[in-house]
């Protein structure tokens, strides 16, 4: 009776572990953002891009977020990301390496230094 007792009180604690072991998702706060609405605007779009490339300063907060995610996601493939996260990932990866792959190209090869530099 008290190894049963015992066996239970160890499946419990491995159930958990197994729970808790699953990956932690970056925060949804920015999860509204219209990213469809920032790539269809020129003005926008660059303004988001050089706070991601560094070469100007990040204007809004969301921008910073992700921009600070960016080199993580791309390197996991967005493993972190929520489902509307991972969705609007795939949306500027898509429009990027169709309209502007150079750009796109340049952010990947700053985001891989900066995870190497981390390391």
């Amino acid at each position: 009776m008290m190894f049963r007792g015992a066996s239970v009180i160890v499946l419990i604690i491995a159930l958990g572990a197994v729970g808790f072991a699953e990956e932690i998702k970056y925060p949804d706060k920015y999860d509204y953002i219209d990213v469809d609405a920032i790539l269809s605007n020129a003005r926008q779009r660059e303004t988001y891009y050089k706070c991601f490339s560094g070469t100007s300063p990040c204007i809004t907060a969301d921008a910073k977020f992700f921009r600070d995610r960016f080199p993580e996601a791309i390197v996991t493939n967005c493993k972190k990301c929520t489902a509307k996260q991972s969705e609007n990932f795939d949306k500027i990866t898509d429009w990027y390496t169709a309209h502007e792959p150079e750009k796109y190209n340049a952010l990947v090869e700053m985001a891989l230094r900066k995870l190497t530099k981390k390391s």
